[in-house]
């Protein structure tokens, strides 16, 4: 009998650790059936529900925004606007203000089938989302079918039709040959630039910059040095002494601050018609262009002219105080960028006057300009219901309607997706608005979108497959690297850059990357938090002890029966 207990005890935790396991473990085994469009698919028909009544079909929208409380309220509108076209859906509204985040809580929510029906997101997670069998819905036979396709009669709103949809953004949503999103709001880079400051040290601002440009004017600000400078307090009115640049009179100044270096060393790449990655997977940013770039970058850095968003903190507030001439982010983040900016957050007492202007980033060939395409997508999850995923279509499909697009994309520096959008007279006057109501139409928001919407063909994409968003991240992460080793003093030489390369495809499991997309060899763990992890170690040492007693108790009864 006590044999019996003992074998009970440690099967049952055996059980417990082996679902725990199954419930928190690699989210590529989850297979769910093949989607297809149900037959008679009727919006308006209810569902069965609990208890033998019928209920409203409820699908979940997780979307990201700045805590932009306007930004948020067009999330809201275009949802209540959509319940009230099809009034037995319901669709119930998330919101983050992060995509990490909403990238973090998809991958724990995918082994319990609880992930949302709609999601904001990106083309590099959406690959790792997909890592499973069926996780993501294949839109390509949605998008054209007769009946509820892009832009199809059947709809109770105007959506664009397939090729309405500007097809350097609908290309983005392609993953191994397949259209698993659709975009929702693109950006690209621009650097924001304070005239003044370039002006007073002779230059005149280019219609395409350059790097050796920049890193002429950067360096030149340097080379001015420093100067004492007396400052009075108004408190107390104590005089002291200080250190100041020439160039801008503060003591703070770095003319080059760059926001995302995952963007900077890919596009450097790009425009050098150097290696990144191959559509396969294969990892090639480890050559002799990516050297020379960081070799580069190391000198700017030494002598005060380059920092990054990481090292330096926000490249906007830095603009806006006078401590910086080049600030590189988003265009989306053009709302930040400025003395007059609307959501400036720095304060007003630190601000100095100065006139914004947007170019794209600089190049290395200005005859042949290149620059990324970002921004959020939208892909649907699959569900065991076809219905529900018949509802999530309709609703993507609405906010890719001219008023969630125009309406949205006004509220940053963001270009909406479709040329449909673009065309439509009210998108129009806003463009021709620009500098009229420094909240609706603030120049450098404007500036910012049609900077995009003139550059369209100039732009470009990353390959896209399970390992890309390590890639990106590891890219950035080279320039990072090499920027603090120079703060601390380090010398950067092949040694230096051989051991980080080395640590870089360690850190980021480079070398893991399946090429061809195929399902990797051992369990990924990433996106587990860390009580998960807590409990699966406090499961596993559990099932060992109780499983040495076992083996120890059997023994020692086997001994006594001798």
């Amino acid at each position: 009998m006590r044999k019996c207990k003992l074998l009970s005890a440690f099967l049952a935790v055996l059980l417990i650790f082996t679902t725990f396991i199954s419930m928190t473990g690699c989210h590529g085994l989850v297979e769910l059936p093949e989607f297809a469009i149900p037959e008679n698919y009727d919006p308006d028909a209810l569902i069965p529900g609990s208890f033998g009544k019928e209920e409203k079909m409820e699908i979940s929208f997780w979307a990201k925004n700045e805590n932009n409380a306007t930004q948020q309220a067009v999330y809201r509108k275009a949802v209540a606007d959509f319940e009230k076209l099809y009034p037995n859906i319901t669709v119930n509204l998330k919101l983050y203000s992060d995509y990490n985040e909403i990238y973090k809580d998809v991958l724990k929510n995918i082994r319990t089938q609880s992930t949302p029906n709609v999601c904001i997101t990106y083309p590099d997670h959406i690959a790792t989302y997909n890592m499973g069998k069926n996780i993501i819905v294949p839109l390509d036979g949605l998008m054209t079918d007769e009946e509820w396709g892009l832009g199809s009669d059947k709809l109770r709103f105007d959506a664009p039709a397939k090729e309405e949809i500007v097809p350097q953004f609908l290309t983005e949503g392609v993953i191994g040959g397949v259209q698993y999103a659709l975009p929702y709001m693109r950006s690209t880079e621009a650097c924001y630039i304070n005239v003044d400051m370039v002006e007073s040290l002779g230059y005149t601002v280019p219609d395409i910059l350059t790097w050796d440009w920049i890193w002429e004017v950067s360096e030149a600000a340097m080379a001015l040095g420093k100067e004492t400078k007396v400052v009075k307090d108004e408190k107390t009115g104590k005089e002291t002494e200080v250190e100041v640049y020439k160039s801008n009179g503060q003591q703070v100044l770095i003319p080059f601050i760059y926001k995302s270096t995952d963007n900077m060393m890919i596009q450097m790449l790009k425009q050098r018609g150097a290696g990144y990655s191959t559509e396969a997977g294969e990892v090639l940013i480890f050559n002799e262009d990516t050297t020379d770039i960081l070799y580069d970058l190391a000198e700017h850095t030494k002598s005060g002219a380059f920092s990054t968003f990481k090292i330096s903190s926000y490249p906007g507030n830095y603009l806006n105080k006078g401590q910086c001439i080049f600030a590189v982010d988003s265009t989306a983040g053009a709302t930040w960028m400025g003395p007059e900016a609307p959501q400036i957050d720095v304060p007003k007492d630190q601000l100095v006057s100065f006139e914004t202007a947007v170019r794209a980033i600089p190049q290395y060939d200005v005859k042949n300009p290149q620059m990324i395409s970002q921004g959020p997508s939208i892909c649907i999850f699959n569900k065991q219901d076809s219905r529900e995923v018949m509802a999530s279509w309709l609703f993507v499909q609405y906010l890719l309607t001219n008023e969630v697009q125009i309406a949205y994309s006004q509220t940053e520096g963001y270009l909406p997706v479709t040329t449909k959008a673009h065309a439509d007279p009210a998108y129009q006057e806003y463009l021709t608005k620009r500098g009229e109501d420094n909240d609706l139409y603030y120049y450098v928001k404007i500036d910012a979108a049609r900077l995009l919407l003139d550059n369209l063909d100039n732009t470009f994409i990353t390959p896209v497959f399970n390992g890309s968003a390590n890639l990106r991240n590891a890219s950035g992460q080279l320039i990072e690297e090499v920027c603090k080793a120079v703060n601390r003093k380090k010398e950067i030489n092949e040694e230096f850059l051989d051991s980080t390369y080395d640590k870089i495809t360690t850190l980021y499991h480079l070398d893991e990357i399946q090429v061809n997309n195929e399902l990797p060899s051992k369990i990924d763990f990433d996106g587990i938090p860390k009580p998960a992890m807590v409990g699966i170690t406090v499961f596993a040492l559990i099932w060992l002890g109780i499983g040495a007693y076992f083996i120890f108790t059997l023994i020692k009864n086997k001994k006594m029966s001798k």
